[in-house]
């Protein structure tokens, strides 16, 4: 024998295209929200973790500076005993300029094979 229908389980009639493309980009929209709270709330998390070491660091590149700055006056002050005041500083000057190019090229090439 058949069983009756049961009239709870009727299907719900169609919505309109317009309304469901609608909810469609009001649900869009709300999981881009989500989204870029959460890229927000990670940021902030790592910013705070990351402030210290980042502190740290550039108080170390200061201390290294000032390191290389005396090193360099070091340099000028005994190159000066034997070729004057002036050249001391002019060959002081290159010594360190060719330091600081051995460096900027070796990155630059480290860099490229990065890449």
């Amino acid at each position: 024998m058949l069983k009756p229908v049961d009239p709870g389980t009727q299907p719900q009639p169609e919505r309109p295209i317009g309304e469901l493309v609608h909810e469609l980009i009001e649900d869009g929209k709300a999981y881009a929200r989500a989204e870029i709270g959460l890229v927000k709330a990670i940021a902030a998390a790592k910013g705070k973790a990351l402030a210290l070491p980042a502190t740290l660091f550039g108080a170390a590149f200061v201390l290294v500076l000032a390191a290389i700055t005396a090193l360099a006056v070091g340099v000028v002050i005994a190159l000066s005993k034997f070729i004057g005041p002036l050249a001391a500083g002019f060959v002081g000057m290159l010594i360190f300029a060719a330091l600081a190019g051995v460096c900027g090229w070796v990155g630059y090439q480290r860099l490229m094979r990065a890449l």
